[in-house]
């Protein structure tokens, strides 16, 4: 997908052990905790895999409650945050407000006996979607929304607080799916750069912080937001081939395509390209031609599969969220994911601290500031 050095990024380098997540690089399959991923769309939901993922099995009966009524009680945002909320400019990028939020309340709300990373992990998750959406009404309309929605489920959190307004059960189910499908990566930029930070003896909140920052990065995170912003340019599937061609002789970027890791498909594309196949307004019927045709002549011309992010990016748009947004929702999801590296790291911690091969210049002779060339 991009233009790695045969040794650079780390590529093929194994650079720890995690009982997390395993990925059939082939494409072929992709587990969280011994669980398919499939099953888990299937079968669970976004909070039941959240809960796995922190706390290493699934959540009983009285479990599943308990976790629900947590998650409800955190979606509340502390007063010192929606003040400097108030203070970040409508300019500001979603991801910066991410950012900032975690750093200001791990000041606020520090890590301690009796808030423990279990509990952060879970707070996490509702306070990131609260923080965004307080920030966005109160950055455009000066509006101080009540955060506090009372929906059950994270995704209808998300979409109660983006429609203001109790969100459609086929949404909120197709929305909880995405977000499962985003939970955990295994040592992707963001995890690992987590994990680099806490193997420091660092807070709670600090990996959690240098995870956003590196989500951020348009080679990370982006995929998603460049995919709708692509898609959209053309008024037909015809234009849409004829312009790609041309993109692809031009050797430019077609952001949604291939990955770092899988070498024939990404195997959550299949099921998000499910989700995105059930639009049923005119506009989105359209769009979703378009990235049919686009994925086809990808595939054609590159063997170039679509990966999570080409087909998200139309099943966020469809939903109503702001492309600008994707990247925060894509950091909302992996909260759980972050939060079991973190502690997984914690649990058996040694500095990480690679080694690097010298390529430079040998060794210099000194010379004097006032004998040095001009």
């Amino acid at each position: 997908m991009f233009p790695f050095k045969k040794k650079g990024g780390l590529a093929g380098v194994v650079a720890g052990q995690t009982a997390i997540c395993n990925i059939g690089h082939d494409g072929s399959s992709l587990n969280y905790r011994g669980y398919n991923i499939e099953d888990l769309i299937k079968y669970s939901s976004f909070e039941e895999t959240a809960y796995l993922l922190i706390f290493g099995s699934l959540p009983n009966q009285a479990q599943a409650i308990n976790l629900q009524q947590d998650l409800i009680k955190y979606q509340a945002i502390p007063q010192p945050i929606c003040n400097i909320l108030e203070q970040l400019p409508a300019s500001s990028a979603p991801m910066d407000i991410l950012r900032t939020s975690c750093s200001a309340l791990g000041s606020i709300e520090p890590e301690n006996s009796t808030h423990n990373q279990q509990q952060i992990a879970l707070s996490l998750i509702n306070y990131f979607s609260s923080c965004l959406f307080y920030w966005y009404n109160f950055a455009t309309t000066k509006t101080r929304i009540n955060v506090c929605t009372q929906q059950k489920t994270v995704a209808g959190h998300l979409l109660a607080l983006l429609q203001q307004k109790i969100p459609n059960p086929e949404q909120v189910k197709d929305l909880d799916q995405s977000l499962i499908l985003y939970a955990e990566h295994e040592f992707n930029a963001s995890t690992f750069a987590a994990r680099v930070c806490v193997s420091t003896g660092t807070d709670f909140y600090s990996p959690i912080t240098a995870a956003i920052a590196t989500l951020s990065g348009p080679l990370h995170g982006g995929a998603n937001e460049a995919a709708i912003k692509l898609i959209k340019q053309f008024a037909t599937p015809d234009e849409a081939e004829k312009a790609i061609l041309k993109m692809l002789q031009q050797k430019q970027l077609i952001m949604g395509f291939g990955h770092r890791v899988y070498t024939i498909s990404d195997p959550r594309s299949q099921f998000v390209k499910a989700i995105a196949g059930k639009v049923q307004s005119a506009e989105g019927k359209k769009l979703y031609d378009i990235a049919q045709r686009i994925e086809s002549v990808m595939w054609r011309e590159k063997k170039l599969f679509p990966n999570l992010d080409f087909y998200s990016s139309l099943v966020y748009d469809q939903m109503g969220f702001n492309s600008s947004v994707f990247t925060a929702l894509f950091t909302i999801a992996r909260v759980p994911g972050w939060s079991a590296h973190i502690m997984e790291q914690r649990a058996n911690n040694k500095l990480i601290r690679p080694d690097a091969e010298y390529i430079g210049p040998g060794r210099q002779k000194f010379i004097p500031i006032g004998e040095r060339n001009a």
